[in-house]
């Protein structure tokens, strides 16, 4: 069993995947080509913002959103410690200092009662995490941030084509982020991301920002990156694309397939995932919690079952982190999610006998291991 189904995807995929890649091979502008503003403007339209702008990758995105609102030294941006390290080491790339607030407890994103006591003069910038797939309470964290006149770039690495009380991760605060990684929800064939925003201004300081901050042919009025995403890569992902709807359906119904046997399966001290109302999930992963978490790892991977117990070491535990100060309680429900996560078989191709088998060995986990 695979962890993630790549080769089905890719299989569904060949023939469009082909001619994409020949027609790129054929015009030969491998570099800010036509297919690359032809996916912006399909993902824009998708998401229901103005712009949206290709990147290098999606730790690229973060990096330029907070380069296009001017944060460096002795700024503070806040953000999660419960996330991938990008989230944060873009934000102290750049001489800033990430400020770090506890999850929910339910949906293991941002905890909106816990932000305004993070705010300082020094804040520049608010940094939610969609983790697994579910976009963060950004009603809540929006409105936090206006009363304080913060911007918000919504980290939806994971939570591309996902829906906030009917408007799509990406689209819900001033800037939106995502990743087009092969085990993304809109998975590429090698590194890529995306910039989403409404406002004219910031776009075009993307846009800059990405090509050496360049406006115009020997013209550099901003500092920038080679943050380009490629011709070929946007060829790919506008092949993707075209099933992409699908893959999301395909991903909610595996999301409560997963749901349900487990529920049946009454498996001691098992925490689900939980989609807060008016959230949906493009589960980018489907993981549970467990205080006997490497036993029912052990029970898997004895069944020949993949899985991953991801961000298992939090980031203000992180030795990069170190000068921050923080010690092991400073942030309870990180360190209890951290502790217990685990993540199972996920991607739109699991087969239901492949999820069948994931329930089972997990309804034995209780039992004696035999070798």
């Amino acid at each position: 069993m695979q962890f993630i189904d790549l080769a089905t995807r890719v299989a569904r995929l060949r023939g469009s995947l082909e001619a994409r890649i020949g027609a790129v091979l054929d015009h030969g502008q491998y570099i800010l080509g036509p297919e690359v503003a032809e996916l912006e403007q399909r993902l824009a339209a998708y998401v229901g913002v103005k712009h949206c702008v290709g990147m290098s990758s999606g730790t690229d995105t973060l990096l330029v959103a907070l380069m296009a609102l001017g944060i460096g030294r002795g700024d503070e941006v806040v953000t999660v410690p419960y996330t991938w390290i990008s989230t944060a080491e873009v934000v102290a790339l750049l001489g800033a200092k990430p400020v770090f607030v506890d999850i929910h407890p339910q949906t293991w994103n941002l905890n909106p009662d816990l932000l305004e006591a993070a705010i300082t003069p020094r804040t520049k910038a608010i940094l939610p995490v969609g983790i697994y797939g579910q976009p963060p309470d950004m009603d809540a964290i929006n409105a936090i941030a206006a009363r304080h006149g913060l911007p918000v770039i919504e980290d939806a690495a994971q939570s591309f084509g996902a829906c906030y009380h009917g408007r799509r991760s990406c689209g819900l605060s001033l800037i939106g982020s995502t990743s087009f990684f092969p085990s993304k929800p809109l998975g590429g064939f090698g590194d890529g991301g995306a910039l989403f925003t409404d406002d004219d201004a910031l776009s075009e300081k993307f846009r800059q920002i990405r090509v050496h901050g360049q406006a115009r042919k020997h013209h550099h009025p901003l500092l920038g990156i080679n943050g380009r995403l490629d011709t070929l890569q946007a060829a790919m992902l506008l092949a993707a694309f075209e099933q992409f709807p699908d893959e999301v359906r395909l991903r909610q119904e595996i999301g409560a397939r997963y749901d349900q046997g487990l529920k049946s399966s009454h498996v001691p001290g098992l925490t689900l995932p939980h989609v807060a109302s008016g959230c949906t999930s493009v589960y980018a992963q489907y993981t549970v919690l467990s205080p006997e978490r490497d036993a029912l790892q052990a029970r898997l991977q004895a069944a020949g079952i993949p899985s991953v117990a991801y961000y298992a070491v939090p980031l203000h535990l992180q030795p990069v982190f170190g000068a921050l100060g923080h010690q092991r309680g400073d942030f309870p429900v990180t360190e209890r999610v951290a502790s217990q996560c685990l993540s199972l078989p996920m991607s739109a191709y699991v087969s239901e006998e492949d999820q069948r088998a994931v329930v089972a060995a997990l309804s034995r986990a209780d039992e004696p291991h035999r070798a």
